[in-house]
């Protein structure tokens, strides 16, 4: 577990953790040798009891987590189902999660679309099915005090992302505090982990707030929605989709959220203005990320 001056996870990034990373050798731009610290990358296959469903690129951590956060999220997994088993083998690359229910997703891996950004993830057949009955809760809040505390606090947590960046992080939050911290090489796996955590724990969603650091698109709305959570938050922009799905299933959708500025482009009723935005501080350049200066 690894903690901040401000804020103590129970899961966050462990940067220092062995396979994570690895120094390469190069040149600069001036011809002289370098070693850059640089994230690493596997395929990692899931199988849902016998059916091979997808293989993921991934940095490795967490496998267990990634599973049912995946299986859970493409609605192949109910609130349910009794999972009997979690099995990986990391000579093989292979995750196994095995449900008492039996289960045949044949018809719905046959219809499959590839989602925007890095490391591109794949959708499949009905995950949308249930979107529009999805009700978040209505008295959920957000103090824009706690937003900027929450940006400070995650955006100075050591991490892959400072050590060697080429990742995308996505926190659990509440109130506040920031809870899980998960990275990966694509957005995707980083939401799924948490996702597999919050149902291996019986966690919560109504209450919470979910922090990603890439762009707001359709998949991480969708994502957010299908996990319950009624509060989105980005320091990076937005797609127009993922806007148009955010204000159809009422969740409360900001972007550009660095420093002292933020975009609320959905769900607007929930924030609570109750800090001056002139009396917080400017982010500081070395925590900065792409998505930063992008929009």
């Amino acid at each position: 577990m690894n903690t901040s001056d401000e804020n103590q996870y129970l899961l966050a990034p462990n940067p220092e953790a062995e396979g994570l990373s690895t120094h390469v050798s190069g040149y600069d731009e001036n011809g002289l040798p370098v070693t850059v610290n640089v994230v690493t990358e596997k395929p990692v296959t899931l199988y849902l009891n016998a059916q091979e469903i997808v293989t993921m690129m991934t940095i490795g951590d967490h496998p267990d987590l990634l599973a049912v956060g995946y299986l859970r999220n493409q609605n192949m997994l109910k609130p349910d189902d009794e999972i009997t088993g979690i099995e990986y083998d990391d000579d093989l690359d292979v995750v196994v999660v095995r449900t008492k229910r039996q289960t045949n997703y044949e018809q719905v891996l046959k219809k499959k679309v590839r989602t925007s950004g890095c490391a591109q993830g794949t959708i499949f057949g009905d995950i949308m099915d249930g979107f529009d009955d999805i009700a978040l809760d209505p008295e959920a809040r957000l103090k824009t005090s706690d937003l900027y505390q929450l940006t400070k606090t995650i955006n100075t947590t050591p991490s892959l992302y400072l050590s060697a960046g080429a990742i995308h992080g996505c926190v659990l939050c509440q109130d506040g505090r920031a809870l899980v911290y998960m990275e990966d090489v694509g957005r995707h796996n980083a939401v799924d982990k948490i996702a597999g955590w919050m149902h291996l724990n019986n966690e919560p969603a109504e209450n919470k707030i979910f922090y990603t650091t890439g762009r707001l698109t359709s998949e991480m709305v969708i994502k957010t929605v299908m996990m319950k959570i009624p509060i989105l938050v980005s320091r990076s922009g937005f797609t127009a989709w993922g806007v148009e799905l955010a204000q159809r299933a009422g969740l409360t959708l900001i972007g550009r959220a660095r420093g002292k500025r933020f975009t609320a482009l959905a769900g607007h009723q929930r924030i609570i203005r109750d800090l001056d935005p002139a009396s917080v501080s400017h982010e500081n350049a070395e925590h900065g990320r792409k998505g930063s200066k992008d929009d």
